[in-house]
């Protein structure tokens, strides 16, 4: 099973965080879901869809949706997120710990402060 899934969050009385798909083997598997609930994503409420309005949010994989219905108006927002710790799965969080740690790497050459500055 894969670590990445796309959610909904929005309020309705209180704030809820719906998950649209689960058990995304990668983050590019996961943005194509993303892309593709943007469109076609629908509230667990009654909305008769008049017009859709998408906003990517500056620097983010995270969107605004506005749905316009006959009387009400309705937002989510959709993002992406990793699964990161598990309790029932410790090696969760190793794996994870070692994918950022050889990203860090990977990042090439840092500055150090030499010893005894």
């Amino acid at each position: 099973m894969g670590d990445w899934v796309v959610v909904a969050e929005y309020y309705s009385d209180v704030h809820r965080t719906e998950f649209i798909c689960r058990g995304l083997e990668t983050k590019a598997q996961a943005l194509e879901a993303l892309r593709g609930a943007l469109s076609s994503y629908v509230p667990s409420k009654n909305l008769v869809e008049k017009r859709r309005r998408v906003y990517r949010l500056a620097g983010q994989e995270t969107y605004l949706v506005v749905i316009k219905g006959r009387l009400t108006q309705w937002e989510c927002t959709l993002r992406i997120a990793e699964l990161v710790s598990d309790s029932a799965d410790p090696a969760v969080a190793e794996r994870v710990q070692k994918e950022d740690s050889a990203a860090e790497a990977a990042d090439g050459p840092q500055d150090r402060i030499p010893p005894g500055c």
